[in-house]
């Protein structure tokens, strides 16, 4: 075994039957000291859970997006509309979790569980408060929301009490990424993973039934997409607060875990706002190209919600190996061993970028018949090969993204990946599209060309940021 205190050789690839006896150990939820494992092993033993549970969480975005196709296209447009409304959700929820995560790997580095508990305790708290209000303002204001994304009146009928179940009932999603983000930074990444893959099972399992009215549920159309979903992020909520109840999570909260502590509380927030901050740039800037595409009709809105559920399909696993660098930098940072967090966060790049490129010339080789499970529509099938193919182009530089950025948030600098969103997003990404498809008439095709230009540009910013390692003297 390599002295933990030294950098391990990230190049180092373990050997066949050392990979899968590790798989095997990853997947048993054994507790272990990331502060002392080797690297090479704490990021298998980290990823292999993070990575399935993210596979899951993909799995559920297209078996979605495949059953209510076939409703047609408006019917797909809703579920992109909405999903961009969603997005802002999703913004604040993952924006605190980046704290969450940062915060509680630091105390169980620094070999704190009581403040790791009061921290998750806080966490809790908070989410439940935020989703509740979010809920209540934009479940009322769904309609007048989908007319603001640009919806006709037609999609605005049949999507309205889609996007109210979806809204309203956002506290399950919410709390699903606060108390993962809980188990991923203390190590539990294994919990994580089950969560998904029950809530996500039973939202696969149900969709179907509620859409069409199989058996004994009643046929809902769209609407029963967004029934299914919360019914199994609900459970998966569940599941979450048993095991954050002393069943067999390493943070163990109780009651009085749950009473405001506006010391931690504020702690939280600090750290959180830049991280919501980050996350709104990026998902409005995504809004911002919905936006742009309304101005070309539901054929082009339908065939890039195809293209993008596609896309996040293939990135999905890529997040878990990014959040397996996440913990490892706070937790070793927590243990005051800052080089051994920079080389986790170097390992984890290299496999998620070789990982991620396979994918990628898979999705541009395969562009055409991927689509094709999805749309038989001349106009919707022609728009989103053309974007799968366009925004597949760049999947290697969106791995090492990812990692980078995870590692400034997982050491709680939120403020430097908020910093690069901005530039890169609000200040590139939408004016290029919007330059790229109306001024300079590409259409749709320049918004699709906009993606990966500012998403490269991203990743080789935070690369250098990185390197000057600034992130390492940070302090939550």
């Amino acid at each position: 075994m390599s002295d933990p205190g030294q950098p391990e050789a990230p190049s180092a690839l373990p050997a066949p039957s050392s990979f899968w006896r590790g798989v095997a150990q990853a997947l048993r939820g054994e507790q272990h000291d990331y502060t002392t494992v080797p690297l090479n092993r704490a990021v298998l033993l980290l990823s292999v859970p993070m990575v399935l549970e993210m596979v899951m969480e993909s799995l559920f975005a297209i078996t979605d997006v495949f059953w209510v196709s076939r409703l047609g296209k408006d019917a797909i447009a809703v579920i992109g509309i909405t999903e961009s409304i969603m997005t802002l959700i999703y913004a604040v929820a993952i924006g605190i979790s980046f704290a969450a995560t940062a915060i509680v790997a630091r105390r169980i580095g620094e070999k704190d569980p009581e403040r790791a508990a009061q921290a998750a305790g806080q966490i809790v708290l908070l989410g439940l408060v935020v989703s509740a209000g979010l809920g209540v303002v934009l479940g009322w204001l769904a309609p007048h929301l989908l007319r603001a994304m640009g919806a006709g009146e037609p999609i605005v009928a049949l999507g309205t009490d889609f996007a109210r179940v979806m809204l309203g009932g956002n506290f399950t999603v919410f709390l699903i990424f606060l108390i993962n983000a809980i188990f991923r930074g203390a190590g539990d990444a294994v919990i994580a993973m089950r969560t998904l893959w029950l809530a996500n099972g039973l939202n696969i399992v149900l969709g179907p039934c509620f859409i069409f009215g199989w058996g004994p549920f009643p046929e809902m159309g769209v609407t029963g997409a967004a029934v299914a979903t919360n019914i199994g992020r609900g459970v998966g909520v569940l599941y979450q607060l048993w095991c954050l109840n002393g069943h067999t999570s390493r943070v163990r909260v109780r009651l009085h875990h749950l009473r405001p502590d506006f010391d931690t509380l504020g702690a939280l927030v600090r750290t959180a706002g830049n991280g919501v901050a980050q996350l709104l740039i990026s998902t409005t800037s995504w809004v911002g190209l919905f936006k742009i595409l309304a101005l070309f009709g539901s054929g082009a809105l339908a065939g890039y919600t195809i293209a993008m559920r596609i896309v996040i399909f293939g990135l999905m696993p890529a997040w878990g190996l990014a959040n397996a660098g996440a913990t490892l930098v706070g937790q070793n940072l927590g243990a005051q061993q800052p080089q051994r967090a920079s080389d986790a966060v170097w390992i984890a790049t290299r496999f998620n970028t070789l990982f991620l490129g396979l994918i990628g010339l898979v999705f541009i080789v395969f562009a055409g018949p991927l689509v094709g499970f999805f749309t038989t529509d001349p106009e919707v099938f022609a728009y989103a090969t053309q974007a799968l193919w366009i925004v597949s182009i760049a999947f290697p530089l969106y791995a090492a993204g990812m990692c980078l950025e995870g590692a400034f948030n997982g050491a709680g600098d939120t403020w430097t990946p908020t910093r690069l969103n901005f530039f890169c997003f609000w200040v590139g990404q939408v004016p290029l599209a919007y330059l790229l498809a109306r001024p300079l008439g590409l259409g749709p095709t320049g918004v699709f060309i906009a993606v990966p230009i500012s998403f490269s540009l991203l990743t080789i910013w935070s690369a250098v940021l990185f390197r000057q390692g600034s992130w390492k003297l940070k302090r939550v």
